[in-house]
């Protein structure tokens, strides 16, 4: 019989269905870090989103044989810690290969046409007091045509990729930074920051990506360019980009992740000033969020487990 224990229920909007073999389920709206060991006590299956289970954790968890993140990302888990004691930890993949590209192309279009600012012109009086038919206050720029770099070649970079080929856009896909070899199909890092006219980050976090772009990458773009981020937040440094955006090293971001989420009401990345600006769109982490999308992870979330308990392992990381 295993037992298995959802530490945050309410991290998804979805129909979650019960493994078809025997199991009890237990189920909690969400879970602080403090409370992980006592909730996951005498589990042999935790499902975990973004709640933090260390190498302290796991050792104090002896009968726990598998860890389903319900996320792609698992920087969350100490890998090193599970694959010592065995535990398969088993992450979602391909559930957003429509949603997350759909979310990088609005924040693209919304900054290349600059529809925040047409919208406060219009809420001016602007438009109302022309003595023409149309207005010329913001300039608006075309995708087609235009330069995309993304960092990040997996199914979302690839995702993206299509639209962008689809809006008319060349597409470079960037070497690892500081790469010594230039792998076929890929450019040079620095050539990307150098060539692109829009910059979209879909790689991991970790030590070799944190602030992977900084003061140097940011004021190497054009100052022409956009940059997004629906990857992690710690792949930008906050401060440096504010900065970029402040003193116009570039020409606008749009974000959906920060390092602190949720973020602390002081967050630098939440100032008023920062959020007024008409060049920056920051949205709460809900790239990936679209109802079918999170369907579609809840469905491969009880695949894993019911692949595990059979002896077949799938989506394993560790």
């Amino acid at each position: 019989m295993q037992r298995i224990v959802y530490l945050e229920r309410d991290a998804l909007v979805a129909d979650v269905r019960r493994p078809d073999f025997a199991h009890t389920w237990t189920e909690y709206a969400k879970t602080a870090p403090g409370e992980v060991v006592e909730r996951l006590a005498g589990a042999s299956i935790a499902i975990i989103n973004k709640c933090p289970l260390p190498a302290a954790a796991v050792d104090l968890l002896p009968e726990l044989k598998m860890v389903a993140v319900a996320a792609t990302g698992t920087n969350i888990v100490d890998l090193d810690a599970c694959r010592a004691r065995g535990i398969v930890v088993s992450n979602i993949r391909g559930y957003a290969e429509q949603t997350v590209p759909e979310h990088v192309f609005a924040l693209l279009l919304a900054l290349s046409r600059n529809l925040i600012a047409w919208r406060a012109s219009l809420q001016a009086g602007r438009w109302q007091q022309s003595e023409q038919f149309c207005l010329f206050d913001h300039p608006i720029r075309d995708l087609h045509g235009a330069t995309l770099g993304l960092i990040g070649a997996g199914s979302l970079g690839g995702g993206v990729a299509r639209l962008a080929e689809a809006f008319g856009m060349r597409v470079l896909r960037a070497e690892r930074k500081g790469a010594s070899v230039v792998r076929p199909g890929y450019t040079a890092f620095a050539t990307v920051l150098r060539e692109a006219d829009a910059i979209s980050l879909h790689c991991p976090l970790n030590d070799e990506t944190r602030h992977l772009l900084a003061v140097d990458e940011l004021q190497a773009m054009k100052s022409s360019a956009l940059l997004i981020n629906t990857g992690r937040g710690g792949l930008v440094d906050e401060a440096a980009l504010i900065r970029a955006l402040r003193e116009g090293w570039i020409a606008g971001a749009g974000f959906d992740v920060l390092t602190a989420e949720p973020p602390p009401a002081d967050h630098p990345m939440l100032a008023p000033e920062l959020l007024a600006l008409p060049n920056f769109l920051l949205t709460p982490h809900v790239a990936w969020a679209s109802r079918p999308a999170m369907q579609a992870l809840a469905d491969q979330l009880i695949d894993n487990i019911e692949a595990f308990v059979a002896g077949i392992p799938r989506n394993r990381v560790v």
